[in-house]
């Protein structure tokens, strides 16, 4: 019987493994050190330029089905600006704060990445 540490979307998991035939494969070795999670990979940060106003992100990655609001419209805290879909789901990425999309920085078709902004709402 062997011992493994597997990770599994940043969690840890000890399995014992038997071979099949009983044999064992090699000394059984001092288990390595649990290592830390590795962190999240920085969002994409938006040029500083970029856009004015309260940034709109995306909570998951996914690709922009369709597009909902545009540059100009008016919103209130909680309307749908655009929808991603991923694995199969609709998913409305909403704006933060009342106030008129001043930009959209995503076209329909575009793939994202979780934490991306893809909006601004001044």
């Amino acid at each position: 019987m062997e011992t493994y540490i597997v990770r599994i979307n940043g969690n840890e998991y000890e399995v014992e493994i038997e071979r099949k035939d009983g044999a064992s494969s090699a000394p059984a070795a001092a288990p390595a050190p649990a290592a830390k999670p590795a962190a999240a990979p920085a969002a994409k940060a938006a040029p500083a330029a970029a856009g004015s106003g309260e940034a709109v992100i995306c909570g998951t990655a996914g690709k922009v089905w369709k597009i909902v609001a545009s540059e100009g419209d008016q919103v209130s805290t909680g309307d749908t600006i655009l929808i991603l879909e991923a694995m199969k789901m609709e998913i409305p990425v909403v704006a933060p704060v009342d106030g008129t999309v001043s930009q959209i920085i995503v076209s329909e078709g575009d793939s994202t990445e979780s934490g991306q902004t893809v909006a601004y709402v001044s």
